[in-house]
């Protein structure tokens, strides 16, 4: 089975075929596609559901996309799905922000988690969404140099480390898009049995 990816990033192409194996899964660079579509939705759902629609009604081919974020307890799921555009700047910007408003913030209520929807939609208009967590603590300090995004913050209590410290096979056990990812292919596996 082919898959497109609705995405032109080349690091989370290959982390989603990693997982998906055995299905033929292509990037928008594979296909000539580059259009910015707007995230409009109001869930993670919502917006992986609005990029693979475009993408399949533009391709013809069943297409899958994700949305995800970091939701934080203290500040009522905050930036969620906002988390890429929570401040302008880069992702140390955003880590910043995030620190900045946790300031004297206790532990106890740092409580965190990433939450990944992961959308497939097939060009026959059937259309499935797929949800993956992985939770923590928002730390005091950026710590480690792997990962990208909040992981330098986000702390895994099971392994005493933030996200950036744990190495990338541990993070691909545990990352709320490998949760997901794991979903969709059982999902597909059943389809194809």
């Amino acid at each position: 089975m082919n898959i497109l990816v609705a995405t032109k990033n080349k690091g989370k192409l290959r982390e989603i075929k990693s997982i998906l194996t055995g299905f033929n899964v292509l990037g928008l660079d594979d296909v000539g596609i580059d259009v910015d579509i707007e995230e409009n939705g109001t869930t993670f759902e919502e917006n992986a559901l609005i990029k693979a629609r475009e993408i399949s009604k533009l391709s013809g081919r069943v297409v899958i996309s994700d949305d995800s974020g970091l939701e934080v307890d203290f500040l009522n799921g905050a930036p969620g799905i906002y988390s890429a555009r929570y401040t302008e700047g880069s992702d140390d910007d955003r880590v910043n922000k995030l620190l900045s408003e946790l300031y004297n913030v206790p532990q106890e209520k740092r409580g965190a988690h990433f939450t990944c929807a992961i959308a497939i939609v097939y060009p026959d208009g059937r259309e499935y969404t797929f949800r993956g967590e992985c939770y923590g603590i928002i730390d005091t300090e950026k710590k480690g140099e792997n990962g990208f995004g909040y992981d330098p913050v986000f702390y895994v209590e099971k392994y005493g480390k933030t996200l950036a410290e744990v190495d990338a096979e541990v993070k691909n056990k545990i990352s709320h898009r490998c949760i997901a990812l794991k979903k969709l292919k059982e999902f597909l596996s059943n389809q194809n049995a």
